[in-house]
């Protein structure tokens, strides 16, 4: 599978009719195809069994550099994968494009691909460290949403734990950036956390809720509200 046979399969599929709708929601001016994520899913999946290890990450960088909004998401669908061995070219290439985020969606597919990174191995998260108070907004939005997996734990481990605590100092960083996005995300991580340990969300709040939106505060809290009484 050549780069160019990848695209052009992209090409082939994509909606004429569904590109100024997409256009309109993503909000970035780039080249859409107007193909679906779950098209996109089904090529990747197609690719992947056709590749070997080097030649899935050449097709995941040179469908990143088109700068096409569906190719750039197959690149990140292309490593989204619990088990890569090795891994540290795929986490090199999802680290390379943090930098060069500007859309929510193209982000959440790459930081999706970079949650299975790293589980797979939590010292990275020393380089993700970098990015809370990277000029970037994106990229400060990225160090939660990657690290969501451990706000999702029902069982953590001490080390688990430990993390949990370090990502929970990030988002108490964040509470006092009015963006919409950054909000948004210290609200996702907390009320995810709030499923399975509300106690510890619920001290998040209490500390850091008088500091954040109104809005977010209440999205946090969604799961930890009591219903009221008739």
């Amino acid at each position: 599978m050549t780069p160019i046979q990848a695209f052009a399969d992209l090409e082939t599929i994509g909606d004429a009719g569904k590109v100024p709708e997409m256009a309109a929601y993503h909000k970035v001016d780039r080249r859409y195809l107007g193909v679906t994520v779950p098209q996109i899913e089904s090529l990747t999946n197609t690719w992947r069994a056709e590749c070997s290890l080097d030649e899935r990450l050449n097709l995941a960088d040179w469908l990143w550099q088109t700068n096409v909004h569906e190719g750039r998401v197959a690149a990140a669908k292309l490593l989204t994968q619990a088990r890569i061995r090795p891994d540290d070219g795929a986490w090199d290439l999802i680290k390379s494009w943090v930098p060069q985020f500007d859309a929510w969606a193209i982000a959440d597919h790459v930081c999706i691909a970079g949650q299975k990174r790293l589980v797979s191995d939590p010292a990275r998260l020393d380089e993700v460290e970098i990015w809370t108070t990277h000029e970037l907004m994106w990229a400060r939005r990225a160090a939660l949403v990657m690290t969501l997996p451990w706000a999702k734990m029902n069982f953590p481990k001490e080390d688990d734990v430990a993390i949990r605590e370090r990502v929970l100092d990030w988002a108490a960083s964040y509470v006092g950036d009015k963006d919409w996005f950054m909000q948004k995300v210290v609200a996702w991580w907390i009320r995810d956390l709030s499923k399975h340990d509300a106690a510890r969300a619920q001290g998040f709040l209490n500390e850091h809720g008088p500091y954040m939106k109104t809005w977010s505060r209440k999205e946090a809290a969604k799961y930890l509200e009591q219903p009221q009484s008739a």
